[in-house]
């Protein structure tokens, strides 16, 4: 069972149109997992984030790139991918098909306990881009997939049947990463592309680099919706 609490509400305004964001439940069997969904108006389609290892949905460089798709008309969910107990688990912070299985809930919960009936695509950081892989191919309801800095190495053998379009953005200074990237995309068979930020390194911490990620993942995921919907 899956439910939406009321929770808390808060409207964001700045660059774009405003926004409000809910505090959200997933329920995962006996498993409860928080998240934060947030929608402008009328948003062209949900993207849900997968963190990476170590990391939780309040991830500063996640959250910030949220805020950047909001403001180009794009709602968010950001979630736990594990409970506070699973993340002190080194086992499954690294078990990419277990974290696919919850992302494939947070997937179910958008289309069926939302009250939203639009496009949902994944933003996979580090080990969650192994995993947003992984979900896509579980789940036909994923229009699109961004990796930022991701291990899409991860997702194994599942790469070979990943159809959704899929978005792999990786520094010019994360060298063994971006080699990674490259290797991955060659076993991708569907729509792939690669952009590499000059200078960033794996955290992209350099000036301008999220903001340059932010740009390439709402360009990809608009350029990618339905063609009912586009």
């Amino acid at each position: 069972m899956m439910s939406l609490l009321s929770g808390r509400e808060d409207a964001a305004t700045g660059r774009g149109a405003p926004r409000v964001g809910r505090a959200v439940s997933i329920d995962v069997g006996p498993i409860r997992l928080p998240g934060d969904l947030t929608l402008p108006p009328e948003p062209a389609a949900v993207v849900v984030f997968a963190h990476g290892s170590g990391s939780s949905r309040r991830s500063p460089r996640n959250v910030w790139v949220a805020e950047r798709l909001q403001a180009d008309g794009l709602g968010t969910l950001l979630f736990d991918l594990l409970t506070e107990d699973e993340a002190d688990d080194r086992a499954l912070v690294f078990d990419i098909p277990f974290l696919a299985d919850r992302l494939q809930w947070a997937v179910r919960w958008m289309q069926e306990s939302s009250g939203l009936d639009r496009p949902i695509a994944l933003f996979g950081a580090s080990t969650g881009a192994g995993a947003a892989l992984v979900a896509a191919t579980r789940t036909p309801a994923v229009a699109s997939v961004v990796s930022r800095g991701g291990r899409p190495d991860l997702a194994g053998e599942a790469l070979e049947y990943v159809r959704a379009p899929t978005l792999l953005i990786v520094g010019g200074a994360d060298e063994a990463v971006l080699e990674l990237n490259r290797t991955a995309q060659r076993r991708i068979p569907g729509e792939t592309r690669l952009e590499v930020v000059p200078g960033a390194t794996h955290l992209f911490e350099e000036p301008g680099a999220l903001e340059r990620v932010a740009e390439l993942a709402a360009s990809w995921v608009s350029a990618h919706l339905p063609a009912a919907e586009g």
